[in-house]
């Protein structure tokens, strides 16, 4: 029998060979196949099998997957995408793996990573920013928008107290067990070193047997409370072949505690090696609870460490007010920031910050954009401009048309691209998944190998020397260090892009950004403002004065969306045209515009459009344009009925930051070249204002794709800066796409980082940003690859022969807590490096 089923959970490659694994263990399943793309997998069976069968292997697996019948997942979806939006408190519902075992696999509740072990960490989104309600503190049914008192008892009512993230809660159980560790922990070990003293007081009051079972029962709290999590994590790993950092703790605790339990319990199974003057078997209750305890201890902090890798989330989150002053038929209400609707007319008054994105309608002012773009300067804004969520509105007041609401602000999509690229995964993350791959098996044989050595050429008691130092040998080893050195370091460097106007997709860019070596740039929006204003409209032919041009030109660019063809139309109105009838229009990429005014061919545009249309460029109109080409403007043609009769001279200012972020790339050995579908004279004019010796002009979107991919094959890493639909391919095509947040959205979606404010010497930020996180992960690297080769050999004793030196296990454990710990704090140094 063979059957489909769908698959509901599945993210990876991983989580496709964990869903194979289990469905094949099944008894009676011969073969299964599972797809990714369709999340479907194919069973074949000797006989009918239910589907319960099958989700109580998936459950075993560890529960984040299940198994349905085609079409009857759709509800499951629903029901789950449902319960996220309805998710209240600091986080959105949505948990990962902070070292990224499984690749962008998330979880729908909090735990441990099935891979590593480690606390899952949830994702923190703007939708969570809700509006501060009020209850009463005696009838807490009783919950209001606004203070005021209960309806019930007359009591003042007190705001709520939001909900603790999955963070924090994870946070505060670990330092409850925390305490309660040490609480039962510090009398053990105050026992057992109490055996140094040479007339131990504690034996006047018992024999040391009686002391061995008390911390025997001080051991149970901790073993089975406070830290029983690391011995089912320990198991988990062992039962799914996921070794980790946790297996070697269960293994090494595990192992200290049960051999000091069975010694109390038959002593005489025991040699003499292994006994006190007493009689009794050493016991480890105080290495095992100990090192144990010392290991919550590094959870605990990496717990805290955490919630700052992801601070700059945290801090634009507080950038989103609750609450807005909604102006309707005159009249001002204050209504809470989920309730704002597109259209919706806002009052925003001095020191406000903006609540969603929209333009001005009435009114001035200058607004601080320096949390979303790095700028420290404010903007000055008017009537038409922009204005974008959770910046700060300054010492004026004004009127706003809403435009974008809720997830579509640029504020909630720069979280969004934080959260995602936070999750992503850098290519130089490969060898530390190779390397951690084999290192726990590895560190178990050094163990096994360890014990042999010294119990056959080790100094007497052998046995127990041998057991110590392979418990030690266990317990130093951190795969946790090698796997948090890439993530904590992209997680903290792509919040700092954020906080300064650098938008990072993925981990992937990030790295290759620092490896660029040629830099494409686009004219138009990139280098220049991306404003253009027309300078001067001009006439070829008698029988068209230059008001009639100018009417031609604004009737048929009146139904175009491009820059050029909004500033002729802005003219237009200005010099009070007249529009005429305009029809069939039609955009030609690269090119310009035709199509039918007053009934008329009409085309406008280059020299190529002209020829498209069939009109003939003489030399006298050429040389005329050239004059105005070589001052860097943009001239488009006009051609009634495959006749020119005129053009219109069009202006761009190059932007203030444009030749200072050039040369400053220019510096760091990045050849910058400069692509652009205008003609030679204005880039030639403009390349020589910028010292740029590389440009083309009359470039189409096809030969910017093409002078990527000749760049690519002669072994360049290109990156490539644009900000219209005409660069897309390009973007795409190129090693690091970069694009300008003032552009289209098709230009922003192709590119792989996208700078806010849009001029170059966002750029140069992104290089920087780029050095120092690549840095910083190679530091990381570094410490833990060391870390663990120095580690693991002092701890199998191999200084004792020279030097006398042996590492305790408790030692070992202090070592490997704090090893992840300061992995993380070289990750968070990152925070306070300028990308200037």
């Amino acid at each position: 029998m063979k059957h489909t089923y769908h698959i509901h959970g599945m993210t990876c490659n991983s989580c496709r060979n964990h869903v194979e694994k289990a469905l094949s263990n099944v008894e009676g399943v011969t073969n299964v196949s599972v797809d990714l793309e369709k999340a479907e997998a194919v069973i074949e069976m000797e006989s009918h099998i239910p589907i319960e069968t099958f989700q109580e292997a998936l459950k075993q697996e560890g529960g984040s997957y299940s198994i349905h019948k085609p079409g009857e997942h759709h509800h499951e979806n629903d029901s789950v995408s449902a319960k996220k939006e309805k998710s209240k408190g600091q986080g959105t519902g949505t948990f990962y793996c902070p070292m990224h075992c499984e690749g962008d696999k998330t979880y729908d509740k909090p735990g441990d990573c099935l891979v590593c072990g480690m606390d899952l960490v949830e994702e923190k989104n703007l939708n969570t920013t809700s509006s501060e309600q009020w209850t009463c503190p005696m009838h807490p049914e009783i919950v209001k928008d606004e203070p005021g008192s209960c309806p019930i008892c007359g009591m003042d009512l007190v705001p709520m107290r939001p909900n603790l993230s999955a963070e924090e809660k994870t946070y505060r159980k670990l330092l409850k067990k925390f305490w309660i560790a040490v609480v039962f922990t510090l009398p053990i070990f105050l026992i057992a070193m109490s055996e140094m003293l040479s007339n131990n007081p504690l034996y006047d009051f018992l024999e040391l047997k009686y002391w061995n079972w008390i911390q025997f029962g001080l051991s149970i709290p901790v073993v089975f409370y406070a830290t029983w999590m690391f011995f089912e994590r320990a198991y988990r790993s062992i039962k799914t072949w996921n070794l980790n950092m946790f297996t070697l703790i269960g293994i090494g605790a595990g192992v200290a505690w049960l051999f000091s339990v069975f010694g109390m319990l038959v002593p005489d199974f025991f040699p003499d090696q292994f006994k006190t003057e007493a009689g009794t078997v050493h016991v480890y209750f105080e290495a095992a609870t100990v090192i144990l305890t010392l290991v919550l201890l590094g959870q605990l902090l990496e717990a805290r460490a955490h919630s700052k890798t992801n601070s700059a989330v945290k801090e634009l989150l507080k950038l989103a007010p609750n609450k807005a002053v909604k102006v309707v038929d005159g009249e001002e209400q204050e209504v809470a920031i989920d309730d704002i609707e597109l259209g919706d007319i806002l009052r925003v008054k001095p020191g406000d910050k903006i609540p969603v994105d929209g333009a001005i309608t009435e009114g001035e002012t200058s607004i601080d954009e320096s949390m979303i773009t790095g700028e420290p300067i404010p903007v000055n804004k008017s009537v038409d401009d922009k204005v974008s969520s959770g910046t700060i509105n300054g010492n004026q007041s004004f009127l706003m048309k809403a435009e974008k609401v809720g997830s579509d602000t640029l504020l909630s999509q720069i979280i969004q691209m934080v959260n995602d690229a936070s999750r992503s995964r850098a290519p130089i993350q490969k060898l530390a998944d190779t390397v951690s791959g084999y290192f726990v098996p590895i560190v178990v044989i050094i163990a096994v190998i360890t014990f042999g050595i010294w119990a056959i050429w080790g100094p007497q008691p052998s046995y127990v020397y041998a057991l110590v130092n392979a418990i030690a040998v266990l317990i130093i080893a951190c795969p946790c260090a090698l796997g948090l050195a890439t993530p904590m370091s992209v997680m903290v460097g792509v919040g700092k892009g954020a906080q300064n106007g650098v938008l990072i997709k993925n981990a992937e860019a990030l790295e290759k950004m620092d490896k660029v070596d040629t830099l494409i740039v686009d004219k138009t929006g990139t280098i220049t403002e991306g404003k253009p204003t027309v300078e001067k409209v001009g006439s070829f032919d008698k029988g068209f004065s230059e008001s009639e041009v100018l009417q031609y030109i604004v009737s048929l660019n009146s139904q175009s969306e491009h820059p050029l063809a909004e500033a002729t139309v802005k003219y237009g109105k200005e010099q009070n045209a007249e529009f005429l009838k305009a029809e069939g229009f039609n955009a030609v990429t690269g090119k310009g515009v035709d199509g039918k005014v007053n009934g008329k061919d009409v085309a406008l545009g280059n020299a190529k459009m002209m020829e498209q249309a069939n009109a003939n460029l003489s030399d006298a109109m050429e040389n005329e344009a050239q004059t105005y080409q070589k001052q860097g403007k943009t001239v488009s043609y006009l051609a009634i009925d495959g006749k020119t009769v005129g053009y219109v001279v069009i202006g761009d200012k190059i932007k203030e930051t444009s030749a200072k972020a050039i040369k400053e790339l220019q510096e760091k050995g990045i050849n910058v070249i400069m692509l652009t579908g205008d003609n030679h004279d204005t880039a030639q004019a403009v390349a020589s204002e910028l010292n740029l010796a590389d440009f083309q002009a009359g470039m189409l979107p096809e030969n910017k794709l093409q002078e990527v991919e000749k760049l690519q094959k002669n072994g360049k890493v290109v990156a490539m800066a644009g900000d219209g639909i005409n660069d897309a391919p390009a973007l795409a095509k190129s090693d690091v796409g970069i694009a300008m947040g003032t552009g289209t959205d098709v230009a922003i979606e192709s590119a792989a980082i996208t700078l806010v404010k849009g001029d170059l010497h966002g750029i140069v930020k992104a290089r920087n940003l780029s050095d120092v996180v690549m840095r910083n992960i190679k530091q990381n690297l570094f410490f833990a690859m060391i870390y663990n080769t120095l580690g693991i050999p002092i701890a199998a004793g191999f200084l004792y022969p020279f030097f006398g030196i042996l590492l305790s296990p408790m030692i070992a454990a202090l070592a490997m807590s704090f090893s992840s710990v300061s992995v993380i704090a070289n990750s968070l140094r990152l925070k306070g490096s300028n990308i200037d």
